[in-house]
């Protein structure tokens, strides 16, 4: 890389960050212009119940109250609520599996914790594993839906109707991202809109993107109160849905056109001498991944040709 295109690198760098640190501020801004008048209003919904609570009850005082309610918020803060089935637990087979689905995916809703020291050093241990592994099993499981879903039909489509691989590319990966965000989103959150009583449509879609994302906010919890088999699912949900989420995302990373463009702030590795040209290693990368991608093509084919045996010398 020249001086110039370093120059240029690090000016398109310094923009991007700046650029970034811009819309961090934006979206702080925006947020609490939307929240802050909610907040206050609900402060002062339940300074009113307060009230009015200890008007009624005067027996009750103000201390007793407000330790009640710490003790109440603390428990519920670890998923132990004084409302609905008294019986059902947090820590069941299929709640625990919920429970490390979402640790391993970084999900991280945080409904359920670990209540004891116990749990917690044995969830530290647990993720510093699963996690690792976790990343390199969805990485092995993207690699080859890739080829399925994207590489293979792109080649394809490129050597039978000859038409231009960048153009093409963007177009599977609209029409693939239009798949995806009505699969994994729009008719989802349909379903959670009806399994979840008390959840608007917009909430169940909130909840599906908030958490195939791996953002994980823990406002919205699906089947707190339902069966095994309904928790089953959702945890199915979310595992197949953020390997299909990422295979989306991996099929973007790949185009040409986005490839073209963070070129723009990286900085290339300089060549040693003992290295091949970066130009050429990439070519011969994107051949070796070209001729593998459509040897599928062939395989009818070749089972058709019988096998062609040589004669060795004696």
């Amino acid at each position: 890389m020249s001086l110039v295109e370093r120059h240029r690198t690090g000016v398109n760098f310094t923009i991007l960050l700046l650029a970034y640190a811009l819309y961090l501020c934006l979206g702080a801004w925006v947020i609490s212009v939307i929240e802050l008048p909610y907040e206050h209003q609900l402060r002062d919904q339940l300074e009113m119940v307060r009230q009015d609570f200890l008007r009624d009850n005067l027996c009750v005082s103000n201390e007793k109250f407000d330790a009640f309610l710490s003790g109440a918020l603390a428990a519920h803060k670890y998923g132990v609520s004084m409302f609905g089935d008294a019986s059902g637990s947090n820590w069941d087979f299929t709640s625990s599996l919920f429970f490390t689905s979402t640790v391993l995916t970084t999900t991280g809703y945080c409904h359920n914790v670990p209540l004891s020291d116990g749990g917690k050093a044995f969830s530290l241990f647990y993720s510093a594993l699963g996690i690792p592994t976790t990343l390199l099993l969805l990485s092995g499981l993207v690699q080859r839906v890739m080829v399925l879903v994207t590489r293979r039909p792109v080649a394809y489509l490129h050597l039978r109707w000859s038409l231009s691989k960048p153009t093409l590319a963007a177009t599977h990966a609209a029409c693939l991202s239009f798949i995806a965000a009505l699969v994994l989103f729009f008719l989802p959150a349909e379903v959670f809109y009806r399994l979840e009583p008390q959840w608007s449509y917009l909430e169940s879609l909130y909840f599906c993107f908030i958490s195939l994302t791996t953002i994980g906010l823990g406002d919205y919890v699906p089947g707190a109160n339902d069966g095994t088999l309904h928790k089953l699912a959702v945890t199915l949900y979310l595992l197949l849905g953020l390997v299909c989420l990422l295979v989306v995302v991996e099929t973007f990373c790949e185009l040409p056109q986005l490839e073209s463009f963070c070129r723009r702030f990286y900085r290339q590795k300089k060549a040693s001498a003992s290295e091949p040209n970066d130009q050429e290693d990439f070519s011969s990368r994107k051949h070796d991944q070209l001729t593998e991608q459509l040897t599928f093509s062939s395989v009818s084919a070749q089972a058709t040709i019988p096998p062609i045996v040589h004669n060795l010398p004696d």
